[in-house]
């Protein structure tokens, strides 16, 4: 079994290299890296290459957005399942990669597997603002608002490859869309592993509070476009994550 971990990047000098060094430090070695800038202009290119043969494959040139980067990484990939690692997060701790591979050495039917995640405080990497459980798989609870952490997913290539990659239309709530098409599938096989996978710098892309009313709007067309009704749905997944703001403690 073969991991393609797929980082993107545009302008992230100031933390790309501690996501990087984060999936250099994994104890799992079956493991194709790629990372995909979309043209930095403030270190960010050059830090990536400071790495050099340890990135399987690099490549920077522009882009149309996260989604068309992402999109374009995918199609890079050989490995069996892919995980994205974006370039202000890293991997929960060094055997997050060994873990799911025996885990999933044990449920080898999983197509996607999504697990646990934090949010830490952006001056202290230490302080948890947020703790995303996965809880339990029921693809009912999609009529609740509930979605995986996209984070977290581990999602087999092939059926990737078989169900469609991102659509990138939407510029910051496509994996909305992604999971409701994967999840809501009968032909894919979900699984939940109580496990934390990644640590998330709040703040990211779409956390930003100027980005917040685009994400809003696309998220509610992406469940309105999967026969939902959107403003209820997209309140009911606010909801959720309440809790994770109250419960912090990892």
């Amino acid at each position: 079994m073969t991991f393609s971990v797929i980082t993107t990047c545009y302008n992230r000098a100031d933390t790309v290299g501690q996501t990087i060094e984060s999936l250099l430090a994994q104890t799992c070695k079956n493991v194709e890296y790629i990372v995909v800038d979309g043209v930095s202009t403030d270190g960010s290119w050059e830090k990536i290459q400071s790495y050099g043969n340890s990135i399987a494959m690099m490549v920077s040139e522009p882009d149309n957005g996260m989604y068309e980067a992402i999109n374009k990484g995918i199609r890079m990939a050989t490995g069996d399942y892919i995980l994205l690692l974006h370039s202000d997060d890293q991997l929960y701790d060094e055997r997050v990669l060994s873990d799911v591979e025996a885990w999933l050495g044990q449920h080898p039917d999983t197509d996607l597997l999504y697990a646990d995640g934090i949010y830490v405080a952006a001056d202290d990497h230490q302080r948890v603002v947020r703790n995303w459980r996965g809880h339990s798989f029921h693809r009912w609870k999609l009529r609740t608002g509930w979605l995986p952490l996209h984070t977290t997913c581990f999602i087999r290539r092939k059926a990737m490859m078989e169900h469609g990659l991102y659509d990138e239309r939407y510029k910051i709530a496509a994996d909305t869309d992604l999971l409701l098409r994967y999840i809501g599938n009968k032909d894919v096989h979900v699984a939940y592993y109580r496990r934390y996978i990644v640590r998330m710098l709040m703040g990211g892309l779409s956390t930003d509070s100027a980005r917040r009313k685009l994400m809003w709007r696309e998220d509610v067309d992406i469940y309105r476009r999967h026969r939902m009704p959107g403003t209820l749905m997209k309140m009911m997944k606010m909801a959720h994550k309440v809790p994770q703001y109250l419960f912090k403690r990892v």
